[in-house]
């Protein structure tokens, strides 16, 4: 989970979007690996989650959440864990780059 000093506030305009994802139809195991899961196992699951993901009509809302709060965990729209991580990594380094 992202740190809590990240995290909006309780203002429920906010997260009202979540009531429209896709995943609400599907249960979390399918966005959440178990412990250990690795190889080719991870990757059809990652992939089964994305397929539902791309046809979620609030996709960007929700990958713009997980990057913003630094989400850790998931695939969370359309981004696997790793996706995620080089996403902030790269607008990091652009933001070092317009800041310097």
């Amino acid at each position: 989970m992202g740190e809590p000093t990240q995290l909006p506030g309780p203002v429920a305009d906010r997260w009202e979007w979540q009531y429209e994802g896709a995943c609400r139809a599907t249960g979390s195991e399918l966005f959440y690996h178990p412990e250990g899961e690795r190889g080719a196992k991870r990757r059809m699951r990652d992939a089964s989650a994305k397929e539902i993901c791309a046809g979620c009509p609030v996709l960007q809302q929700c990958r713009d959440h997980s990057i913003a709060i630094r989400e850790p965990f998931g695939v969370w729209g359309g981004l696997t864990e790793d996706e995620r991580a080089r996403a902030i990594a790269a607008a990091e380094r652009t933001a070092t780059r317009l800041a310097g």
